[in-house]
């Protein structure tokens, strides 16, 4: 069972986060405004792969200026990183920014900021209140726990509170794992503000995803979160098709292509490349099928298996797939059972034929 929180409408869009929305996945781009065409770029690959939002760091008036011309180009709705300067958030909803976040470390002054609530209100924005170790109270703490977090995110809550604003959420993140789970753990028991999961800091590679997977999932399974980005060093174009796996694995999308693949050992025929094979067979027939099963929130699972000891046998649970033989050829089999021998060449339309079977 999902944590019940209230809804949070995303400006001039179809978004809700928190309710019982679908926990929708972020993104970040990583280039300066003034570059539109990268943003623009960016944000479409994003929104291809499966985001709801992505936020965009706004430094500057002059990149607040040209929040119209990536958002008149942007296929979701866009969410501007403020720091330090309270005008710049001015500028931003001004220019049709869909919600913001602030980070209260950095903008201290508590007239600034109701300005900038009393706009958001206005313009019906809603504000994400990030918190992260740099936003704790250094003369109330010495150092940086969870209760610290905590404290922190319900203080600069408390002040859109006093103003009657009630359309935000929170983020309280660390590269610390264990201070972020239980920090979100003692939020969550606290209030019914929506959360925002990640794990910042959380380095590149495999090493990001499996932090983040961890500190991710682990939330998601004792049902927090109502949406997250997985952030990573390198193309954050990526970070989207990570949270969409984690989100599979939790159960939280039930549609899609899911595959299934082994290991290999020395029963592989040699010839065969099964991670080129099961890499391929992810690319092409989610980009054939992934719309349709969205729309019928349904799971198709595809097995890539070595060898026959793991194929129709091991692997009888998947929908359907393939399982190297020898020669070059594979088992095609579904529903466990054993169809007929295919070439390499064959693997993909094969396996496209019993999935549009299993659709129809």
């Amino acid at each position: 069972m999902r944590r019940p929180t209230r809804k949070i409408y995303v400006r001039n869009s179809d978004l809700v986060i928190g309710g019982n929305s679908p926990i929708s996945v972020q993104g970040m781009t990583n280039k300066p405004l003034t570059d539109v065409e990268g943003n623009v770029s960016q944000i479409n690959e994003m929104a291809r792969r499966g985001a709801s939002l992505v936020r965009v760091a706004v430094r500057t008036i002059e990149e607040a200026d040209c929040i119209p011309l990536v958002l008149k180009r942007s296929s979701i709705p866009l969410c501007a990183d403020i720091h330090f300067d309270y005008r710049i958030a001015l500028k931003a909803i001004e220019n049709g920014i869909n919600k913001i976040r602030l980070n209260p470390g950095n903008i201290t002054d508590s007239k600034k900021v109701e300005e900038v609530v009393r706009l958001a209100a206005k313009e019906s924005v809603p504000i994400r209140i990030g918190v992260n170790s740099g936003s704790i109270d250094k003369k109330k703490y010495s150092h940086v726990t969870p209760e610290a977090l905590v404290d922190s995110a319900l203080h600069h809550l408390k002040i859109l509170e006093d103003l009657n604003f009630d359309q935000a959420l929170v983020s309280i993140k660390s590269s610390d794992i264990f201070q972020t789970v239980e920090a979100n753990r003692i939020f969550a028991e606290l209030n019914d503000y929506p959360l925002h999961l990640g794990l910042t800091e959380a380095g590149y590679g495999l090493q990001s995803v499996i932090q983040s997977s961890i500190a991710i999932g682990s939330l998601l399974l004792e049902g927090l979160g109502d949406t997250l980005r997985v952030s990573m060093t390198g193309d954050p174009v990526e970070e989207i098709s990570v949270a969409r796996e984690i989100l599979k694995s939790t159960g939280h999308i039930k549609s899609g292509i899911k595959i299934i693949s082994c290991p290999t050992c020395g029963r592989t025929d040699t010839s065969i490349n099964l991670e080129d094979i099961a890499r391929n067979a992810d690319r092409e027939l989610s980009s054939r099928f992934e719309k349709i099963l969205s729309d019928k929130k349904k799971i198709i699972s595809i097995a890539i298996m070595g060898c026959e000891v793991n194929g129709p046998g091991e692997a009888s649970h998947a929908d359907m797939g393939i399982a190297g033989a020898r020669n070059g050829e594979f088992i095609l089999f579904a529903g466990g059972k054993p169809l007929r021998r295919i070439k390499e060449n064959e693997i993909i339309e094969a396996l496209s034929a019993e999935a549009a079977k299993l659709i129809s």
